[in-house]
């Protein structure tokens, strides 16, 4: 309580001097009052009596002044230089605390902002927030003034420059004509201008060439190189399209095929051009490089007309041909019907020759029959007066049309009862086809083949037709013709049927036919008779060659065997480049397919046969018989008997082996028993591919059919603990079995399909109830069974499935 007054005492006291020493220096002491004031009551006014205690050195300076009054400026000099120090310490901090707090301070606003519309901007785009940028623009300026406006207007004038570079087009050739200008000027004058121009004439040429080979391999790439008689999925597959497309191109071009019928020449060109591509041929390639002979016409003499005897299946062609030859074809085919195209030379009464072909009716044949229509001069049409004009008859008569050759139609069979020829004749007027009796241009003529009636009315007018086309050829040239057929004899070798069409064929030429080459061995006509040489219009066989031709092929006599067989290796090499190229690869689209339909199978053949042309038409068929789920795929064909190399082929594939009218070598058949290999043998076409077809519908899975077997109303329902509900029925149709599969009824609705989980007749166990017995019942997993419901019983029945 003492001390309080004392120090009050001082501070009076001291504010007493101070208030003495202001009058003494008033510049030195207003500096110092000052910032002493402005810190004290800053910072601690309300704490003032607690820290105005805590200055006790205060004091002692103060009681020195009072002491020694005489000595004042000295002290007041030293508590300048104190202050000074003290400022200094102050200021510093102080300051530059300040510059930093207010730098950050007025950055962290408007950066902020200028942000957040910088963002606006590029995300609402250029163009169409025309209004909103300007709106901005205008807030900016009622906020802060001028920057704002400024920086709103360059950037609009950012945009503007933005799409320039777009509006000018540039095409790809000016920038590498700029370049090359650019770099050209560069290289020059840098003492190379010899090398650089030498290096730059180098490139120029190798781009060139580069140019050159792209538009070749375009070019080549629309092109397709194929032989004749191409299928019509081998064509799609070149193409690389779909076989539904050239299916439907042909329809329109009103060809109707399947998806492995061959197409002929012209065909192909049309379909080929409907989807942009060029078809070449390889015959026709390799032909300009046979250098053919021009015929003097002082060579020219009288050759015997071909006729082709065309129709359908046991209308009588072979039956004619048998009349005319005075022998019997028929009972040296399998089966009553021809499967090969067989040539005959007919001399009639008169001396005069003629060279019939016989062509198979079938369908399996149409290959056959085109071919017998190119290589022929007059077609006869034979149509069974009993029957009708058929499928097959039609095909031929369009076969004729196409290569057009004249026809005569031949009505057969009118000895028999039934026979309507008119009718014949009306069917042809159909399709625009008028016979002569109706005033038309086409000749017919009514026979018998069997009983030969008017057989000579028809030959006459064979004759005169065939005079008509003043037939010649020369027979001093070298021999051109056409492959008939073409087989595999064990003891001789390979044997081709051929037709001499020009020139003479002898003993001793070097004959070329598609990849196939040799020197003539032996020739045999059409009865087994060795002969020496071949006329124009002759048929026969000819032993030497390296392999079996393809029917249909053309053949040439060479003169020298070097270029014969340089010819054969290049048809050879275009063969199988042209297999490369229509081998179908499974895409991911057909493994998707094989996969959704789940049970895909794959069914692959090899046939064997003793002549080419029956090998392509059973394989042709068999090809046909492929479905979505089964894909028939014939791996190899050829003439010939069944090999060992074969049934290895056979046992690599898990392929089966069909032999049309071949054997298989003894160690074939041991090979074949022990890999347990398949091995199928026919003589018939028709029973080749009526059980191929037969083993295909066994591979496809069997469709599933309910069957209802019984039907039963609930009398009583009986609930037992552990067993559930037990209704009492009465079987009112059918027989109700323990493996039934069972469905409740009620009101007309199934409220339940399931399977029985007991069946009892009082309280024996039994296997079946009959219809008009009572049973009890339970059914696994329902007890909602009520009284007047009906209980259906079925089973699942599996049907074998058909083509």
């Amino acid at each position: 309580m003492q001390e309080e007054p004392a120090k009050k005492s001082e501070i009076s006291g001291s504010g007493k001097e101070h208030g003495k020493d202001r009058p003494q220096d008033h510049s030195g002491l207003k500096i110092l009052g000052k910032i002493d004031l402005n810190k004290k009551p800053a910072a601690p006014r309300q704490q003032a009596p607690a820290k105005t205690a805590a200055p006790a050195p205060a004091p002692a300076p103060k009681q020195t002044v009072q002491d020694a009054p005489a000595e004042q400026p000295q002290p007041h000099r030293e508590t300048v230089e104190h202050i000074e120090t003290r400022v200094e310490k102050l200021a510093g901090p102080v300051i530059s605390g300040k510059i930093d707090l207010s730098a950050f301070e007025k950055k962290h606003g408007p950066s902020e902002k200028s942000g957040h519309r910088k963002r606006e901007r590029i995300v609402k785009g250029e163009k169409v927030d025309i209004t909103k940028a300007d709106a901005a623009s205008g807030s900016g300026q009622k906020k802060g003034g001028k920057k704002d406006s400024d920086t709103s207007r360059s950037k609009k004038n950012r945009n503007k420059e933005k799409p320039k570079p777009v509006r000018v087009e540039i095409d790809e050739d000016l920038i590498q004509k700029q370049i090359k200008e650019t770099y050209a000027r560069m290289t020059e004058g840098k003492g190379k201008t010899k090398s650089s121009k030498h290096k730059r004439e180098k490139r120029e040429l190798i781009s060139q060439k580069m140019e050159e080979a792209r538009e070749m391999e375009q070019m080549e790439s629309r092109i397709l190189k194929m032989t004749e008689f191409v299928t019509v999925n081998e064509l799609a597959v070149m193409m690389n399209l779909p076989v539904t497309k050239v299916i439907e191109a042909c329809m329109n071009l009103g060809l109707m095929v399947s998806i492995n019928q061959r197409l002929d020449a012209d065909a192909l060109v049309l379909v080929a051009e409907e989807f942009g591509y060029e078809v070449q041929f390889v015959t026709a390639d390799d032909e300009n490089e046979i250098q053919e002979e021009v015929d003097d016409p002082a060579d020219l003499v009288e050759r015997p007309p071909i006729i082709t005897v065309m129709g359908h299946v046991d209308h009588g062609k072979t039956s004619l041909l048998d009349y005319i030859r005075k022998s019997n074809v028929i009972a040296g085919e399998a089966g009553g019907i021809t499967q090969h195209i067989g040539a005959y030379n007919v001399k009639l009464p008169d001396g005069r020759r003629i060279t019939f072909l016989d062509t198979p009716g079938h369908e399996a044949f149409t290959a056959m029959r085109a071919r017998g229509a190119k290589i022929t001069d007059l077609v006869i049409i034979i149509i069974a007066a009993d029957d009708a004009i058929m499928p097959q008859t039609v095909e031929a008569i369009n076969h004729a049309q196409a290569a057009g050759v004249p026809m005569i139609f031949a009505i057969n069979k009118i000895d028999k009862p039934g026979a309507n020829p008119d009718r014949i004749r009306e069917q042809l007027a159909n399709m625009n086809i008028l016979v002569e009796d109706w005033g038309g241009k086409y000749q017919c003529q009514e026979i018998s083949a069997k009983k030969g009636i008017n057989v000579d009315k028809l030959l006459e007018k064979v004759l005169l037709e065939a005079d008509l086309l003043e037939l010649k050829a020369n027979p001093k040239r070298r021999a051109k013709g056409t492959v008939i057929e073409s087989s595999l004899d064990k003891g001789r070798g390979y044997l081709a049927t051929v037709l001499v069409q020009n020139g003479t064929l002898r003993i001793g030429d070097i004959m070329l036919s598609g990849s196939f080459y040799g020197r003539v061995k032996a020739m045999f006509n059409e009865r087994g008779q060795k002969v020496d040489e071949a006329d124009p219009s002759t048929p026969v066989s000819v032993l030497g060659l390296n392999g079996a031709p393809t029917a249909g092929e053309v053949f040439n006599v060479m003169e020298d065997e070097r270029e014969a067989k340089d010819l054969a290796n290049k048809r050879e090499q275009l063969l199988r480049i042209q297999g490369l190229r229509t081998q179908k690869h499974i895409t991911l689209e057909e493994i998707g397919r094989r996969i959704a339909i789940g049970n895909f199978q794959e069914l692959n053949i090899i046939v064997k046969g003793d002549v080419d042309g029956s090998i392509e038409a059973l394989s042709d068929s068999l090809i046909k018989l492929s479905t979505d789920e089964i894909h028939v795929d014939v791996i190899h064909k050829a003439v010939g008997a069944i090999s060992e190399s074969d049934v290895l082929l056979a046992a690599a594939s898990n392929a089966i082996i069909i032999g049309f009218q071949v054997r298989p070598s003894a160690n074939a058949r041991r090979l074949a028993e022990k890999e347990e290999i398949e091995i199928r043998l026919y003589s018939v076409i028709y029973d080749a591919i009526n059980e191929v077809k037969s083993g295909i519908e066994g591979m496809l899975a069997p469709e599933e059919k309910e069957e209802v077997t019984a039907t039963a109303e609930v009398r009583e329902t009986f609930k037992i603990s552990k067993v559930g509900t037990i209704a009492g029925c009465m079987v009112k149709e059918g027989k109700i079995t323990r493996s039934s599969k069972v469905r409740v009824i009620r009101d007309g609705i199934v409220v339940y399909t399931g399977v029985l989980g007991s069946l009892k007749r009082f309280k024996d166990d039994v296997k079946e109830v009959a219809a008009g017995l009572d049973c009890g019942l339970n059914i696994d997993g329902y007890n909602d069974i009520k009284v007047g419901d009906t209980i259906e019983a079925y089973q699942i029945v599996e049907i074998k499935r058909k083509l």
